[in-house]
């Protein structure tokens, strides 16, 4: 009974470190409006704590308070900047514990996750640029032809080569995260 109690406590305060680092990284890197993709990857980075010992419960806690504490902590200002965050990228490390746990196979298990990466990146072009591209950085007929409908060729097909990176990423930065928890509890 003792063991259990201190690995509920454990599970409680690596859930309550991660949902702190990652909604206060979120918070800072939306408000800031530079720092996003920072705040995204430590965030994603912090969720992986409860999953390094497999807590999964306190996992999805933690996303969830992240989500809720960045939104308080000022990211209602930029709320569009977290939806992202909030429809995939929060989500994935634990989509990857639990194929992990469950012995998903795992071209089907990417397959499904790059439909969903895709399915945000498309809901990101909606929410957050209002279905239509535009910038300096590329010439205008470049937003022209992806306004044009491509963008959904452009986005299964760099999109899920993307993913496929990312995810293979994420994986590695897990490992290296179950080790640093594995040393300071073992």
């Amino acid at each position: 009974m003792g063991k259990n109690k201190n690995s509920k406590s454990f599970e409680i305060a690596l859930s309550g470190i991660a949902c702190a680092v990652a909604s206060g990284a979120l918070a800072l890197g939306i408000l800031s409006g530079y720092l996003v993709a920072t705040g995204y990857l430590i965030g994603v980075i912090a969720l992986m704590l409860p999953l390094s010992k497999q807590f999964f419960k306190g996992g999805a806690l933690a996303y969830a308070g992240t989500v809720i504490l960045a939104v308080v902590l000022g990211a209602s200002i930029r709320f569009w900047d977290l939806v992202p965050f909030a429809m995939f990228f929060g989500l994935h490390p634990l989509a990857n514990a639990l194929q992990i746990r469950f012995k998903v196979n795992k071209w089907l298990a990417f397959f499904i996750k790059a439909l969903w990466f895709d399915g945000t990146l498309i809901a990101g072009y909606f929410i957050i640029f209002g279905g239509n591209l535009y910038g300096t950085v590329l010439p205008q007929a470049v937003y022209d032809f992806l306004n044009s409908g491509y963008i959904y060729l452009v986005i299964f097909t760099l999109g899920t080569a993307l993913f496929f990176l990312y995810d293979y990423l994420i994986f590695k930065c897990q490992i290296m995260v179950n080790q640093i928890v594995y040393r300071i509890k073992k």
